[in-house]
Formats: C-alpha cells, sequence, structure tokens
C-alpha cells in the first residue's frame, strides 16, 4: 500500500529510507502502526523537531513532483479529476511550486505556455529565473487548479481574468493575487506573492543615508501637504509608505488608508480596501474618509485628475496626504500633475516633499568580494560623485546562499526633493521638469544615480545594477 502525502502530513510521520522514517513528538502512535501493518516490518523511527519535519516534508514534496515531471516527459498523463480531490499528482505540484517560491522569496511565478513546453520562472530579487518545466498535456489541470483556488472561472479561457489565493505554510500566511492572459498557446498566469507574516520595515530599515533620512523625516512631519513616493511598479514605493506610517502613528492621530490592495495591516491604522466593481475607487474613498475627521490620510495611487485634485484639496484643508505616483524621477512628478490639470499654484501650495526611487539588488555577504575598478568605471564614477583614489567596489562572485547570481536581497536608491519658499515660486511660474530638476540640484538634491553610486562604493551594491534602475 502507498501512503497519500495528506496521511504523512496529517501525522507527522514521513519516510527517510529503506523502512526508516521521521517522527516527531506530535506523531500519534496508531500512524505507526499502520505503517507496520501495512509494510509488515518494524519501522526504524528518526525523532526530529517539527520544524524539522516542515523542512523534510517540503523537500519530499519537491522530490515528488520532480519525479512526476520526469515520468509525464516519458509517458502520456490520464487527467484525474482535480476537483475532487485534494491529493493528485498535479495538486503535489503546485503546492511543491508554491512551496519552493516561498523558500527562495519570490515575488512572482510565472507559468508561460510556449508551442513544446510550459515554462515556469520565479521573480527574485526583481530579476525572472527559470526553475521548471511542466509538459503541455498537464497544464489545462495546472491552470484548471489555480483558477479553483483563486476562485476562477474554470470554463472560461477566452478572456483574462483576476483573482486571490490565500494560503498557509507553516507560521506564514501568503497573500497570492492570480493574473490569467489567454495566449494562441495556453492561458498564461502569473502569481503575486505577498507574505502577510513579513515585518513590516521600518524608516531605518529602508537604506537611507542618515543626511536624508533626516530630510525624509521633515517632510512627513509637516502637519499637512501633499508628500509623494514616485517610481515604476516594483520600486518599493509601498514599502516606504507603510514605513513611513508606521513613524507618523500615535494614539493622537486618525490615519486612514485607501489601497488596491491592502498588502500589510497596521494596528492603529484603519485601511480601505479599493473595490472598483461596487463604485470605492479612489477618489471616492478619499472623498468619504475626509468625512472621517482623518488627521493623515494615505492614497495608494493618484490615477486620474479626481483623486488629484482631492488629494491636492485635503492636502490644503489641513491634512497630510501621502500617496504615489508613476514617474521617473522626483522633478517629473510636478509636470505629471500638471499634465493631469491640476493648477500650477495648486501644487506649488500643496506639496511639501516628492521621493522617488529605484530597487537595485544587494551584493551577497556570503560571497562578496572586492574587485578593482577599471578606467571607465573611474570615468562614470566622476562624472556623478567625487571619489577618493583609493576607493573599491564590489560583488558577489556566486554561491548557493545567492543561488549563483552574486547578489541575495534589495536595497532603494532615493532621490528626495524638499519643496521650500524659493521652490514654491519657481513651480508657481513653470511645471517643466527641466527647469525643476535644476532648481533642485541647484538646492543640493541627490539624484538616483548618485545614490545609488555612493552604496556601489559603500559594497552595498554594484555600478551595473545602479546603471540598469536608472535606466527605467
Amino acid at each position: 500500500m502507498e501512503f497519500s502525502t495528506l496521511f504523512f502530513k496529517n501525522n507527522q510521520i514521513l519516510p527517510a529510507g529503506e523502512n526508516k522514517y521521521y517522527i516527531t513528538d506530535k506523531t500519534p502512535f496508531y500512524a505507526i502502526e499502520d505503517i507496520r501493518f501495512f509494510t509488515n516490518t518494524i519501522p526504524q523511527l528518526i525523532l526530529i523537531s517539527e520544524k524539522e519535519f516542515q523542512e523534510k516534508f517540503e523537500e519530499y514534496l519537491s522530490n515528488l513532483s520532480n519525479q512526476f515531471l520526469k515520468e509525464e516527459s516519458e509517458e502520456s498523463f490520464e487527467p484525474e479529476d482535480i476537483l475532487q480531490t485534494s491529493d493528485t499528482p498535479v495538486v503535489q505540484l503546485i503546492n511543491s511550486i508554491f512551496l519552493k517560491a516561498t523558500r527562495v522569496n519570490a515575488s512572482d511565478i510565472h507559468f508561460e505556455p510556449f508551442s513544446d513546453k510550459v515554462i515556469v520562472r520565479y521573480r527574485m530579487d526583481g530579476v525572472l529565473h527559470q526553475i521548471n518545466e511542466i509538459p503541455l498535456s498537464i497544464y489545462p489541470e495546472v491552470v484548471s487548479r489555480i483558477k479553483v483556488l483563486s476562485k476562477l472561472n474554470v470554463a472560461e479561457k477566452r478572456i483574462p481574468q483576476d483573482g486571490r489565493i490565500r494560503i498557509k505554510i507553516g507560521q506564514k500566511e501568503i497573500d497570492m493575487r492570480v493574473s490569467t492572459l489567454p495566449t494562441v498557446f495556453g492561458e498564461r498566469v502569473v502569481i503575486r506573492l505577498l507574505d502577510k507574516s513579513t515585518k513590516i520595515l521600518t524608516l531605518e530599515e529602508l537604506g537611507l543615508y542618515p543626511e536624508d533620512k533626516e530630510i525624509f523625516e521633515n517632510i512627513i512631519n509637516k502637519p499637512y501637504g501633499l508628500v509623494l513616493v514616485t517610481g515604476p511598479t516594483g520600486s518599493g514605493k509601498s514599502t516606504t509608505l507603510y514605513a513611513s506610517l508606521l513613524k507618523l502613528k500615535t494614539p493622537r492621530k486618525n490615519i486612514i488608508t485607501v489601497e488596491d490592495p491592502v498588502e500589510y495591516q497596521i494596528d492603529g491604522i484603519s485601511q480601505v480596501q479599493v473595490n472598483p466593481k461596487i463604485g470605492l475607487t479612489f477618489s471616492a474613498g478619499l472623498r468619504s474618509i475626509l468625512r472621517q475627521d482623518p488627521d493623515i490620510i494615505m492614497v495608494g495611487e493618484i490615477r486620474d485628475l479626481e483623486t488629484a485634485e482631492m488629494a491636492v484639496h485635503a492636502s490644503m484643508t489641513g491634512h497630510l496626504v501621502l500617496s504615489t505616483l508613476h514617474t521617473n524621477d522626483a522633478p517629473s512628478s510636478i509636470t505629471r500633475l500638471a499634465d493631469m490639470g491640476i493648477e500650477a499654484f495648486l501644487i506649488a501650495s500643496s506639496l511639501e516633499g516628492v521621493i522617488a526611487q529605484r530597487l537595485v539588488r544587494r551584493v551577497c555577504e556570503f560571497c562578496k568580494e572586492e574587485i578593482i575598478p577599471d578606467i571607465k568605471e573611474k570615468e562614470f564614477l566622476n562624472r556623478y560623485i567625487e571619489i577618493k583614489d583609493d576607493f573599491k567596489l564590489y560583488k558577489g562572485k556566486g554561491c548557493e546562499h545567492c543561488l549563483y547570481t552574486g547578489y541575495k536581497g534589495r536595497i532603494a536608491i532615493y532621490e528626495i526633493m524638499k519643496i521650500d519658499e524659493d521652490f514654491r515660486s519657481i513651480i508657481s511660474k513653470s511645471t517643466d521638469s527641466k527647469v525643476i530638476r535644476d532648481y533642485a540640484l541647484k538646492k543640493g538634491m541627490k539624484t538616483l544615480i548618485q545614490d545609488g553610486l555612493k552604496k556601489a562604493i559603500d559594497g552595498i551594491t554594484t555600478i551595473e545594477e545602479v546603471i540598469q534602475a536608472a535606466k527605467h
């Protein structure tokens, strides 16, 4: 008789080799007896902790899925009705992919169908890595399983769909946002992972240099006004906003947010989830929030003129408003607001500061090594920052800790533009981004690339990462 993975998981018992089994303090006696009875042998038992069991169980699932994929590439697969069972090979495969993604801290999982196979890729530290291939013969079952988990229409394959999955792995709660897209070879699926158990970063942990942190705190500690965090999708804007809210949170302040989605819950802060299907948009949510006597408002994103107008109005009537925009740098945010239809004098009156940011990969601390900069690198650095003759650069050689990429984790690079009275006068006269940038640089603003190169010299990241981030 073959025992199911559910039997092993529920009873905390697992094969460890020929007639050997791992058990924990919580393994029931009858489970050992079942194995003894059906195998007609006396099993050798190895006692391990619950944490070790969880790790070995995840490894067991991964090995199962790999074996399953190997067999499927050699012979055709007769699909089972996975909607009626929780222990089919396809379910094991998907669970394994989810487990691996959480263990390597992937932010996204991509299922990409092509003419002869389906590629599975993880986005780790902002870069996609291929980790698996799935035979086309079983891919429809994989998509169906994901759709069932995310409460999507399994029969509908002609139009894109969006859904959510919430799973628990050990002590971790993972919220997954699922997106399907029909392609000529099948439905493409992308899953964004949000680890609910991950600690929200504080302002001190964002990677700001002390002088930049001081400017940042001065901006967000204003009693009222508009503060914008800008950058492309996936540049860490939400993380910066959450860190700001943690810094501002006190029992004397009424803080309300309107987000899409609410990525992390913060005690003591009222958070509203956008739901366009019922008319709860950013602008509608903001309108309602203003009737709740708030001191500080966080709007997930300013996407249209109505939301922009309301955010500006709220910031000029005694509220501190934090929000995000999609712009390439800090000065461009003013041009963007003007393009939306906000009058220049209103921008000048309401805006207190803009923080532009990008994410760069950290050099892996386990395999970091010093490198000798060449002439081109020295010339490039000299163009943006002052360097000493004996400065050093670093890179990761590649090891098992960083999956041989040389990078592990990410950190933000920043461009902080503080608005003072003279700056308001400039904005009132012109919202041209070049004029604004020239004035900001004259006032001492450090650019994204300057902040990044300083972090490269400090051994935190590499010049290549900074250049790549600055392009976006």
